[in-house]
């Protein structure tokens, strides 16, 4: 009975850890992440709308049909990026991803508390080569760091009802997202 006991166990065990080591390593073999699906139709460093998701084709798995999304593919290779995007009149998130899809920051307009939301992105090494002595207080500049040198910045605005999707996607048409000079 006991080395029965045994065996099950030991098969338990081997099971978890078979298990946990699956799920840890699939999303690093995955090859249609976000990323890569949005890499054919956005441009590095610019804002690109999204087409809307329809039940055979979404760009992103799981897109509301209420929002209008854009995304800026980002590398910051060449220098930080400066990101504005006007608020929305019913809402307005940014959520900024790695490239391996890893949420590392995100902000509303509500949070924002103005009519556009604007902020520099760059990694911790540009962020240390920035001027100690500089007149603009962190009130006036929102710096976000970037763990990784590429990743997406996601952006949607709501459309409360399904005709103001227009107005929705002429709000994200005004997002910027240029390497700063």
């Amino acid at each position: 009975m006991i080395r029965m006991l045994l065996w099950v166990l030991g098969g338990a065990l081997l099971g978890g850890i078979v298990h946990l080591a699956t799920v840890l390593v699939l999303p690093s073999l995955a090859t249609q992440d976000a990323y890569s699906r949005i890499a054919p139709i956005a441009r590095v460093n610019a804002v690109t709308p999204l087409p809307p998701p329809t039940p055979e084709s979404a760009a992103i798995p799981f897109m509301d049909p209420a929002f209008a999304i854009s995304v800026c593919r980002y590398d910051l290779s060449d220098g930080p990026i400066k990101f504005s995007v006007p608020v929305s009149p019913a809402y307005t998130s940014v959520s900024f991803y790695t490239r391996s899809e890893v949420a590392y920051y995100a902000i509303n307009d509500r949070a924002a508390g103005r009519r556009v939301i604007e902020l520099d992105l760059m990694t911790t090494e540009q962020r240390n080569d920035l001027p100690g002595d500089e007149e603009v207080t962190a009130a006036d500049r929102l710096i976000v760091e970037s763990p990784t040198v590429r990743g997406l910045i996601l952006i949607k605005a709501l459309a409360s009802e399904p005709g103001l999707l227009p107005i929705a996607r002429s709000t994200l048409a005004a997002a910027r997202c240029v390497v700063q000079q």
